[in-house]
């Protein structure tokens, strides 16, 4: 490849802006080996297509993805577009030999994901990527370290959960409320960051999900553009300005994993009073770690050897240069970073692989995101045969 990677991103909605985000800036703080090249963004509105490029430096826009897919001025193919068209566009574009890099959850089914997992394999000379970009948190990175060093030990106990309150019953029903277009609800949205998250942090595998509930507690949601509150003059009006959802508003599991720690998961939409809170716990023989979103710049460290007189959970601020991850690359110590930060890192180390060069921390691909999808069809099962389901069974 040359010095340059052109770019052609699927997608104009909140994951495009984070997207563009991190192609614009990544080169103001990393030295990147290549330099990635804002070449053309995609969407369905063109009337909010040029204003869209213009505002984040893409230097083209287009309604037509199968044409910009096969151009060959296109090294990377970003797909950012609802769940149900991650495989169709990303098979496209690995066909037509481009990188690939994919939003979460890998796709809307796991036959989809399959297909792109298989697709990856035999295109070799081609690199995936899935944008579980909460990896890219100094102190999630920093995480996994500690665990990779032996600082925990032997792990007994994982906990984590995501818990917004984004899914109130005047929320419009969205393509995310429609099992068409997200294949679940909060499950795929959410329950696939924290899945991804404890299978980096901890280094093992799940094996088994031992039980499992599923729950939709909002059932009907206003149409988009519909009145929150329609007009109650007869059933007729009701339905028109409605729509049914089929998704789950909440799922929760239990987990072994193949190193004998044992896991808890929740996802929910409707935790009334949490915004963002992506939490994950483990408990280990020599000590304990725990990371909240909310408080993205910092992680808790618990060192099972101290003096009992002194011992207590100590709170990390990881934003020292040449200690944490990532944050030589941006400012001071305890000058802080946010959501956004994090797919800028992603993007540096998205460069650093496509050069040649190894990532901060592992980064996910196609056959990585794959293994998280079969924990998500693993956790739908057992919620629905309300029985223990082994992963050796979900392929």
């Amino acid at each position: 490849m040359s010095e340059i990677c052109n770019i052609a991103l699927l997608g104009q909605k909140l994951m495009g802006r984070a997207h563009s985000n991190a192609y614009r800036n990544v080169e103001r703080f990393f030295n990147v080996p290549l330099k990635p090249v804002m070449h053309t963004i995609v969407g369905q509105d063109l009337i909010a297509l040029a204003p869209f490029a213009d505002r984040w430096g893409w230097k083209r826009y287009s309604t037509s993805w199968k044409e910009v897919v096969k151009d060959p001025a296109i090294h990377l193919v970003d797909v950012s577009t609802p769940n149900y068209m991650h495989a169709e566009q990303a098979l496209a574009a690995l066909a037509a030999g481009k990188h690939v890099a994919c939003e979460k959850p890998l796709a809307a089914t796991l036959k989809d994901a399959r297909s792109m997992k298989n697709a990856a394999a035999r295109a070799r000379k081609h690199r995936t990527f899935v944008w579980f970009n909460y990896r890219r948190c100094p102190a999630v990175a920093l995480a996994h370290q500690l665990v990779a060093d032996g600082r925990l030990g032997r792990i007994y106990h994982l906990r984590a959960c995501y818990l917004q309150s984004g899914g109130d019953p005047e929320t419009p029903l969205l393509w995310r409320f429609q099992k068409k277009y997200a294949g679940s609800g909060a499950h795929a949205d959410l329950n696939s960051h924290i899945i991804d998250m404890a299978r980096f942090i901890t280094g093992q595998e799940i094996v088994e999900v031992g039980g499992a509930l599923a729950e939709t507690f909002v059932s009907e949601r206003p149409l988009p553009g519909a009145a929150a509150h329609p007009a109650r003059t007869g059933s007729r009006s009701r339905k028109k300005s409605v729509g049914k959802v089929d998704v789950d508003d909440c799922v929760l599991f239990l987990a072994r994993f193949n190193g004998g720690a044992v896991g808890s998961f929740e996802a929910t939409r409707l935790a009334t009073g949490h915004q963002n809170n992506n939490m994950i716990e483990l408990n280990g023989e020599h000590g304990a770690l725990r990371f909240s979103f909310e408080d993205m710049n910092l992680l808790w460290f618990f060192d099972k050897h101290e003096d009992a007189r002194t011992a207590g959970w100590r709170r990390i601020m990881c934003t020292s240069a040449g200690n944490h991850p990532y944050a030589g690359a941006w400012w001071p110590d305890a000058h802080l970073l946010g959501y956004e930060h994090t797919f800028v890192n992603m993007v540096a180390d998205m460069m650093a692989v496509l050069a040649g060069d190894e990532p901060t921390v592992p980064i996910p691909n196609f056959a990585d995101a794959y293994e998280t999808q079969r924990v998500l069809e693993a956790a739908l099962l057992a919620a629905k045969h309300r029985a223990a389901v082994r992963l050796s069974e979900v392929k």
